[in-house]
């Protein structure tokens, strides 16, 4: 029995070729050829990345394999690296800014605001009897000798003094030639404009910040008003943003002390006091807890004395001494009351102790209804210390800084 032949091995037919590759061509190109650049294989995107791009890199696995047809973001997005660089977005042009309006510089100082209107008010009518006696010169009808004979007598008996009144006349007559006046009316302008050139360098502001404390030594006879006039300074200090310590070291009178309290009160100020103390002591105390506590001013009120009183000038050298050893600068101002009513008397206190002291300025007091104004221009001739300020009453508004022209314009009101 013959054994069939076995049959022809023919090889199993491959697993659905057909099936197999026709997704592969419809999903994915086979592997690149090296003649085939790798951008005809990839999206435009891809082709564009740069070599280091991961996705563009060739690899030896089917794209199908590794980037499924499904995830376009694969092959539509842009790798980071290759997103393009947005053009420069221009900067914003600058917002034109409008210019501020343009602010009008305050003025130094108000020709005539309310206040010092009214204090000039107040001074005009102090000085009002010394005013009087000067205007009933201009009455006449003429100018001549007789005219400047009835002016020099005025002005003597305004406490002008012969010197200042030389001065003032023969400026008078050059200042009538010059402007070829005619009407004694006139002539009263001229003598207005010629007292206050005369008091200009006595027109001088008090200075305080430059050390700290200012240290100011007051001094005056007795009844000048000078603890009045300390109070009245102090209120005005206050008003400027200055702190202010009062040291009472008019220890002689107890009265002076509990008066410059009174004013301390009214003040709201810091007082440094001892009953029947040293007034050199109380000083030196004052000026260095003035220096602890930072105060912006100290204000030292000696005894009142006469310039004939030796040993009490003596005692008010010694203060200053001892101020000195407190603060090596200070005393920085050394002021003097005087009342405006002792006229020539005043002019002799001021040389006194200017020269035992060395004034730096004067507070002139009492200039309401006084006779006596002219005195001013005395001091203005003989002895030029500044007036810092000047008095009409009683009340805190009565001190007033001086001005040369609105006190020659008041005295000839």
């Amino acid at each position: 029995m013959s054994t069939p032949a076995p049959a022809p091995q023919v090889p199993a037919p491959a697993p659905s070729v057909a099936a197999a590759t026709a997704p592969l061509s419809a999903s994915t190109a086979p592997p690149p050829s090296p003649s085939i650049p790798l951008a005809s294989v990839t999206t435009p995107p891809l082709a564009a990345a740069p070599a280091t791009n991961p996705v563009a890199a060739p690899t030896a696995a089917p794209i199908a394999a590794t980037v499924p047809s499904s995830a376009p973001a694969v092959t539509t997005a842009p790798a980071p690296t290759a997103a393009p660089v947005p053009a420069p977005v221009p900067a914003p042009a600058p917002v034109p800014v409008p210019a501020p309006a343009p602010v009008a510089p305050a003025p130094v100082t108000a020709p005539a605001p309310a206040a010092r209107q009214g204090w000039l008010d107040r001074l005009k009518a102090g000085l009002r009897k010394t005013g009087s006696s000067l205007a009933t010169v201009f009455t006449g009808t003429q100018i001549d000798d007789a005219l400047y004979e009835e002016l020099e007598e005025a002005l003597l008996m305004a406490d002008t003094g012969v010197k200042a009144t030389e001065h003032l006349l023969k400026d008078l007559k050059r200042r009538v030639k010059e402007a070829k006046t005619t009407e004694p009316g006139q002539v009263k302008a001229l003598l207005a404009e010629a007292i206050a050139d005369l008091l200009r360098p006595l027109e001088k502001a008090l200075v305080i910040g430059e050390f700290t404390p200012t240290v100011i030594m007051v001094a005056g006879v007795n009844g000048a008003g000078k603890t009045t006039s300390i109070g009245k300074l102090t209120k005005h200090l206050a008003n400027e943003g200055a702190s202010v310590l009062l040291a009472a070291a008019d220890t002689f009178r107890a009265a002076a002390r509990e008066q410059l309290g009174v004013w301390a009160d009214r003040n709201t100020v810091e007082i440094v006091s001892q009953e029947g103390g040293d007034p050199a002591a109380v000083s030196f105390d004052a000026v260095t807890a003035g220096k602890a506590r930072g105060k912006d001013v100290v204000l030292v009120d000696t005894a009142g004395r006469l310039p004939t009183q030796l040993h009490l000038m003596e005692e008010l050298k010694k203060i200053k001494r001892v101020v000195t050893k407190a603060d090596g600068s200070a005393p920085h101002e050394v002021l003097l009351v005087i009342d405006g009513n002792t006229g020539q008397n005043a002019l002799a206190q001021v040389r006194s102790f200017d020269d035992a002291l060395g004034l730096t300025g004067l507070i002139v007091t009492k200039l309401d209804g006084t006779a006596k104004g002219g005195v001013l221009a005395a001091i203005a001739q003989e002895r030029p210390i500044p007036v810092y300020f000047i008095g009409v009453g009683e009340k805190l508004e009565d001190l007033e800084t001086f001005n040369a022209r609105e006190f020659a314009q008041a005295l000839l009101s």
